[in-house]
């Protein structure tokens, strides 16, 4: 699974997501007004969404391709498919 995925790029936007919601945390504590903190929630939202389509992509680009050319397209569809339905969830 690892060589499908850069994961330089992930590890690098995971911890910046990480940074957002220590920072919400803190923000909730200084009583900062709920509008502000909505705007960054949905912000940590949007790169989380961002990993999840890049990891979806790796997984297209390797996983499919290769069960495809070993000619197991019908599992392998069906495993994208599944994949695809849990992200679809995340939004």
């Amino acid at each position: 699974m690892k060589q499908c995925m850069d994961a330089p790029n992930l590890h690098r936007r995971l911890k910046k997501i990480i940074g957002q919601v220590q920072a919400i945390d803190r923000m909730v504590d200084e009583d900062v007004p709920c509008e502000d903190i909505l705007v960054q929630i949905n912000a940590a939202k949007s790169a989380l969404h961002k990993v999840g389509q890049i990891v979806l992509e790796g997984h297209l680009q390797h996983c499919v391709r290769d069960g495809i050319a070993k000619g197991d397209a019908d599992a392998t569809v069906a495993k994208f498919a599944k994949a695809v339905e849990h992200f679809a969830r995340m939004s």
